[in-house]
């Protein structure tokens, strides 16, 4: 189990479990700092339209395994608690309400 910050310093849980679903996709080998990073450094932070305790932290990296694509770690906020479902690269940010930063 990894224990990660984002950018307000935020703890997120990381399972071992999730951590191995995300990698089994060959695109994202190699990309546990980037999930990280994204965590910690997003470009932006969207609250999900279908899921009000999920939070999108996107993150735009160049020569992914794929090409240039946004990384997208999505985290479930329930009950005091935050934890990472999954992560994956994708061509563009999907609509939601922007939470950081304030204004683009």
């Amino acid at each position: 189990m990894n224990v990660l910050r984002d950018y307000r310093g935020l703890s997120i849980r990381l399972s071992d479990e999730r951590l191995t679903h995300i990698l089994e996709h060959p695109e994202m080998d190699g990309m546990e700092r980037a999930i990280q990073e994204t965590l910690a450094q997003p470009e932006r932070v969207l609250e999900s339209f279908s899921d009000l305790d999920a939070r999108l932290y996107y993150r735009f990296y160049t020569g992914t395994a794929v090409g240039d694509k946004y990384l997208c770690v999505i985290v479930k906020h329930a009950g005091g608690d935050a934890f990472v479902v999954t992560a994956y690269l994708t061509d563009k940010v999907k609509r939601g309400v922007l939470i950081w930063p304030k204004e683009l």
